[in-house]
């Protein structure tokens, strides 16, 4: 019997790529599962898919744009209604922009995405997983993080220089610097916070995109890249297996342990990140 049968899992970015292989996978194992979408129409065919894979698999979606916190909110607020633990929390949903765009609430979308996304759904949600406890928070980071040099907590939109690669590469930072600080903040309470790096994997990353020249590119190159299956074996591994109980705060990649960047390890950078999170997001500090 895998540690995960029967446990409740939510997992973001779930009808597209590494996300929706991630909550196959974890469905076939037993777990009960709550998907985020945006998408009605797409999150109804993933259930459908999880359906003919794990027949009998308990699923639920909270639609949700995770680009807004007002939605963040009001997903969080509609699960913890339900009133069921929260085991695994898998942060997945994720943006790459190659020209400068502003959320609904003014925040720069990839950091608002791919940064304050994990931030605010899990310090929503995580009375409720402490409270059923152990428990596990996976963030799909990546090796981008070494890409783009260190946050500038003076622009942390980026809106005074923007390049696409070097904004998506300090939001994965940020997703190191955050497990790293939760991970500090989680000690002794029977949750372990942890981050993993996918590979350059074929999704859909990219694509939302309306620039020809950049959807031409990733169909390119994507053939080179790894399949969402192997891309999504180390959140699920992360996830799900009995030697990683109590191992909190680390980077895997390939299910191996991997060292990150001395940017993704600075402690007071990681403190700094969570105070200036918060106050994006409306959160006492």
């Amino acid at each position: 019997m895998s540690w995960i049968e029967g446990k409740t899992v939510l997992v973001t970015g779930a009808t597209n790529g590494i996300g929706q292989v991630s909550a196959l996978a974890l469905a076939r194992m037993g777990a009960k599962l709550f998907i985020t979408a945006r998408d009605p129409a797409r999150a109804e065919a993933t259930r459908a898919e999880i359906a003919r894979v794990a027949p009998g698999a308990s699923v639920r979606v909270l639609l949700a744009d995770l680009s807004r916190q007002a939605e963040i909110r009001r997903a969080a607020a509609e699960f913890l209604a339900i009133g069921e633990p929260l085991h695994v929390l898998l942060n997945n949903a994720g943006v790459v922009q190659l020209r400068r765009s502003e959320t609904a609430d003014g925040i720069e979308t990839t950091f608002a995405v791919n940064h304050l996304g994990y931030f605010l759904l899990t310090n929503l949600l995580l009375e409720r997983i402490r409270a059923s406890a152990p428990g596990r928070i996976v963030n799909v980071a990546s090796d981008a993080h070494r890409m783009g040099g260190p946050l500038d907590f003076d622009d942390l939109g980026s809106a005074r220089r923007y390049s696409a690669m070097g904004v998506y590469g300090r939001s994965k930072l940020a997703n190191l610097l955050f497990t790293r600080e939760l991970a500090r903040r989680l000690a002794g309470s029977g949750v372990t916070v942890n981050a993993v790096h996918p590979g350059a994997v074929r999704t859909g990353l990219g694509l939302n995109n309306d620039a020809p020249i950049l959807k031409t590119l990733v169909r390119l190159v994507q053939p080179f890249f790894r399949s969402p299956e192997r891309g999504a074996r180390t959140s699920v591994w992360a996830c799900t297996a009995p030697e990683l109980e109590g191992v909190s705060g680390r980077y895997f990649s390939d299910c191996r342990e991997k060292q990150p960047s001395a940017a993704a390890t600075d402690d007071a950078a990681a403190r700094r990140l969570w105070d200036a999170s918060a106050k994006l997001v409306g959160l006492a500090v």
